[in-house]
């Protein structure tokens, strides 16, 4: 006796489907914005403190307080820019990139 075969099973197996999906999951994950940038610490003014996790919370006051410690700011590009690039993390020169260069 075969198994029974339901839609959902025979569509997880469908490798254009998978890939599909996949693609889709990243692409939205890559929308967001990284905790401690410019969007990031803009959507969290806005957002109320109720909703804020404790990282939230963390993050907000070590990246958003001062400017210079936001990530992709005009103060952090230039602050980076001064820091010998071989003092750079790659999340700094990925980052960099990313926010003063593009």
């Amino acid at each position: 006796m075969k198994p029974l075969r339901t839609p959902f099973r025979s569509l997880l197996h469908t490798p254009l489907l998978l890939t599909a999906t996949l693609t889709a999951t990243l692409a939205l994950a890559a929308c967001s914005d990284k905790p401690g940038s410019k969007g990031w610490c803009d959507s969290k003014k806005d957002q109320p403190k109720s909703e804020w996790t404790a990282d939230d919370a963390v993050t907000f006051a070590s990246h958003c307080v001062f400017e210079a410690t936001t990530v992709g700011s005009e103060a952090w590009c230039e602050s980076l820019a001064e820091k010998p690039k071989g003092d750079w993390s790659s999340n700094e020169a990925a980052d960099y990139a990313k926010h003063c260069v593009f």
